[in-house]
């Protein structure tokens, strides 16, 4: 894994998901700069996952999609999209869920813990199930930090029930489309 993140990007595809991967820690700046140290905070969660796909070793076109999509979930939150925009926040839990369960899914196969996809003896629906489920405890585990946040930190996190429960819902789905993308197109460089 360590040398597919330090290979250099070859193709102008991996260049520019390296492009893309570089507004993370220029969004932390802009955060810190331009707005508060509880935005940079928010936008400095990206980090982690921008560099996970250079990790887990998966074609450009996925690398830059799932990249664009943890930007925009974090700038969401910045920007207040999630408060103004109505119906942002189910678009992003189904599109960032699904990134990141697809994602999950690639790198426990890079590290031997489920089949890889398209190996030969395993079932087209195995990855479906294994990135659904993936997005379902995703989406849980978001909705509980969500949750915590509310209680412990800020009672100016919007907490419902309903909200939560659409939250999840739309993760689930997010979850469910990026598994049956999973079993169906190539998103792992060789």
């Amino acid at each position: 894994m360590i040398r597919r993140f330090l290979r250099r990007p070859q193709g102008a595809a991996e260049w520019l998901a390296d492009a893309v991967r570089v507004l993370g820690p220029l969004s932390v700046i802009a955060g810190f700069v331009w707005w508060t140290p509880a935005a940079a905070g928010v936008l400095a969660l990206t980090l982690i996952g921008l560099v996970l796909p250079r990790f887990v070793g998966v074609r450009p076109g996925f690398d830059i999609a799932f990249c664009v999509t943890v930007l925009v979930a974090a700038w969401s939150n910045v920007l207040l999209l999630y408060e103004t925009v109505p119906g942002w926040d189910l678009v992003v839990h189904f599109a960032c869920t699904g990134v990141l369960a697809a994602m999950g899914y690639l790198l426990l196969a890079r590290l031997g813990f489920v089949p890889l996809p398209g190996d030969p003896g395993t079932r087209r629906g195995t990855p479906v199930l294994i990135v659904t489920t993936l997005g379902l405890a995703l989406s849980a585990v978001w909705e509980m930090l969500e949750w915590i946040g509310w209680r412990f930190i800020s009672d100016e996190i919007f907490v419902a029930y309903q909200d939560t429960i659409g939250d999840m819902a739309a993760g689930g789905l997010g979850g469910l489309t990026a598994g049956l993308l999973v079993a169906r197109v190539r998103l792992l460089e060789d």
